[in-house]
């Protein structure tokens, strides 16, 4: 939660708004609003995903970080003029799969956690 006394929490995600609501509700997860693809009418890693959500926030690109484990969402973000951290999630595809763990030396944050991700980011 250090993260979210700073800084708006949002979901930015190709999935629709009653799941991520749902995930949210049944995960504890403390977004501050749910934004995406079926918000913006666009899907990643279109630049109009990113862009449209970041104007329905009253932002700039520059002042919002996407923060993924997905090094494709970032760097298309990056695209757009916003900022990023990745956070790696070794086990997404399940024990026997071995994601790339070298991350784009271009993202601007590279965190193990989001407790680490508070602490980089001054949170």
């Amino acid at each position: 939660y250090r993260l979210k006394g700073k800084y708006i929490i949002s979901t930015m995600s190709n999935g629709n708004v009653a799941l991520m609501t749902n995930m949210a509700k049944n995960g504890g997860l403390p977004w501050d609003c749910i934004l995406g693809a079926e918000v913006a009418q666009h899907y990643k890693p279109e630049p109009e995903s990113y862009l449209a959500n970041v104007r329905l926030l009253g932002l700039t690109p520059d002042q919002v970080v996407m923060t993924a484990a997905h090094q494709g969402d970032l760097l298309a973000a990056a695209r757009s003029g916003l900022r990023t951290a990745f956070i790696p999630r070794p086990l997404e595809h399940g024990p026997d799969k071995t994601p790339d763990p070298t991350p784009d030396p271009s993202f601007n944050v590279v965190a193990k956690d989001f407790i680490d991700l508070a602490v980089k980011v001054g949170a």
